[in-house]
């Protein structure tokens, strides 16, 4: 019950992210910003050893596409890998005191 739980609190983060990236309007400066909180986050995340290779991977395609000067696709990745890495952090502090609730039986 507790896992189904917290799954659905990871896809509605991610939902809720996709859905807020997919109106982001794309200059060069909120790419930046979100490229910011975003590194921010899997930083964070990389404090509680619980880094996400899909973040890494969505970073870098953030990066990719401001180097090929899609803003707009930069930032709705970097706002993706923003929640990417919240969900993270969101696992790590939960799971944190959640295996002392489990009992084998």
């Amino acid at each position: 019950m507790r896992n189904e739980m917290l799954k659905s609190a990871l896809v509605l983060a991610l939902l809720a992210a996709g859905a807020v990236s997919a109106l982001a309007a794309g200059s060069e400066d909120e790419f930046k910003a979100a490229y910011a909180a975003a590194e921010t986050a899997n930083k964070e995340a990389g404090k509680l050893r619980n880094q996400w290779t899909t973040t890494a991977a969505t970073l870098a395609a953030a990066k990719k596409s401001a180097d090929a000067g899609d803003f707009d696709k930069a930032t709705a990745s970097a706002k993706e890998a923003e929640a990417l890495a919240k969900a993270s952090i969101f696992q790590a502090t939960s799971e944190k005191t959640r295996w002392k609730e489990m009992e084998i039986r």
